[in-house]
């Protein structure tokens, strides 16, 4: 399209910011060995003391710049083998010793790129042609391990988009909880083929969120009241297999938000969070909150989760299930139609699906919407996040892979109140790699987790190749009139 316009953004993943982890010697990623904790426990606790405070005084000194709460840090990783130390230490030794157990991590050092963008929660903001707005990126570093990081920035009154500079710090430091939701337990008992008699009384007593520590004192109320005896095995089975893959991530009021690492946590992620779908919910009924889903890579085999905030600061995470989720690329609708939550799916990974749901978590009726029609989308395709509300319908960014496995973003329209009716579609690329943007990690790849419409504009954050950010915007009217 001659119209749309490529913005000098370009945002790249930066080296210098770098995380602290617990590092296990003999347990390196992807080197399978055995823990050498013992060995070096033993050569720690032999250094002379001179030689402890002389030696933790030069790794404060060349570290200490490069991280907010460094002493922290080791003192975390010193309780971690605190249980292997069977004598009375100085504070500067447990400090070293959780310092020997620690490394950097360069989150951004290998890849940065799918992002999507999202309107800033509520500030009040004085001009309202000025869009304050959230940019959630994926990042990848050593090992090929996938976290979620964020910007922030601003559409000004011309058009202009700027993202603030980032923090020099990045950080996972969060308290984390198992938290469960009480329409999640309630399905995925009755999946798990549990008899819900027991679990409705108990969930009847039970706010929307809880904790399974929560559950089971519910539960003996219910034995202390004589209602019931013990809770059944399967259920209790069915609670802990919940319990263990979802999870809450509080980080602390006073962080800023580009140092809010999402990292991570839960079995099924263990080797990753990719691709991170956000979208900003408005439904009536319900207060504005925002919600993404991601896929959730073990190493093996992908899992669809879903990330939920109301603020950025504190992040729910939980599996989602169904025949629509068994793949990558759900993207949420940004409100429920018909009463009902709405998506788009790839789990066939042949064609884009419209999904519905009665509580956004569980989604098993789906229906093909559309398939391939051009050469450049013949190999596969999917959305490029969820679609947007316009006074026309739903705009909705797709990508399509052709010959050489190049990646293109396009786009369709769909009805308003019932999106199952495609009402156009582009026959060429809205966005395809220009030569400059061909190289990177995974050559010949435009692809975006989500645009916004702002001012009667497209807006859309691209990565390229994989490796870096770019953005361009286009009239949504140019978008309109070349659909067929």
């Amino acid at each position: 399209m001659k119209t749309f316009q490529r913005t000098s953004l370009s945002l790249h993943g930066d080296s210098e910011r770098v995380l602290c982890r617990l590092f296990i010697p003999g347990e390196e990623e992807l080197i399978n060995g055995h823990s050498r904790i013992p060995q070096v426990l033993q050569r720690a606790l032999s250094l002379k003391e001179d030689v402890v405070v002389r030696t933790l005084h030069t790794v404060e000194k060349q570290f200490e710049s490069r991280h907010k709460n460094l002493k922290g840090q080791f003192d975390a990783h010193f309780r971690a083998v605190a249980h292997l130390v069977k004598e009375p230490i100085s504070d500067e030794r447990k400090a070293l010793i959780g310092a020997f157990f620690t490394q950097e991590y360069a989150l951004e050092g290998a890849a940065y790129f799918n992002p999507s963008i999202v309107p800033f929660p509520n500030e009040g903001e004085e001009d309202s042609d000025t869009l304050r707005f959230i940019l959630s990126v994926r990042a990848v570093g050593e090992g090929h391990i996938s976290t979620i990081v964020f910007r922030s920035g601003f559409i000004s009154s011309d058009g202009q988009i700027n993202v603030d500079p980032a923090s020099p710090f990045a950080s996972t430091r969060a308290k984390r909880f198992t938290v469960l939701r009480n329409r999640l337990v309630r399905q995925a008992a009755l999946e798990a083929g549990v008899d819900s008699a027991d679990l409705e009384l108990v969930l009847a007593m039970l706010p929307d969120k809880f904790t399974p520590e929560d559950l089971m004192a519910s539960l003996t109320q219910l034995d202390l009241a004589g209602v019931r005896h013990t809770p059944s095995v399967e259920l209790i089975r069915a609670m802990d297999e919940i319990a263990r893959s979802s999870y809450e991530s509080d980080f602390p009021h006073d962080s800023d938000l580009s140092e809010r690492v999402l990292w991570p946590v839960a079995p099924d992620e263990r080797r990753g969070m990719e691709d991170a779908r956000f979208v900003r919910l408005e439904d009536e009924d319900e207060p504005v909150r925002y919600r993404a889903s991601y896929t959730a890579y073990d190493g093996s085999s992908v899992n669809t989760r879903v990330i939920e905030t109301d603020d950025f600061q504190s992040f729910s995470s939980m599996p989602m299930t169904g025949v629509a989720v068994q793949n990558k690329g759900l993207a949420f609708f940004p409100k429920r139609i018909a009463d009902r939550y709405c998506a788009l799916s790839r789990h066939d990974r042949e064609f884009i699906s419209l999904t519905f749901s009665s509580d956004g978590y569980h989604w098993n009726d789906v229906n093909p919407l559309i398939g391939a029609e051009q050469p450049w989308e013949l190999v596969h395709m999917g959305n490029c996040g969820s679609p947007m509300e316009i006074d026309e319908g739903w705009l909705v960014l797709t990508h399509g892979a052709g010959p050489m496995r190049r990646y293109c973003i396009g786009a369709l329209l769909l009805d308003k109140s019932d999106p199952s009716k495609v009402l156009g579609r582009l026959p060429e690329p809205l966005i395809e790699p220009t030569e400059e943007e061909r190289n990177g990690y995974v050559p010949n790849v435009v692809y975006s987790c989500g645009g916004l419409v702002h001012q009667g504009r497209l807006i859309v954050p691209y990565g390229i190749s994989d490796w870096q950010i770019r953005c361009s915007t286009v009239e949504v009217s140019e978008i309109l009139s070349s659909l067929k």
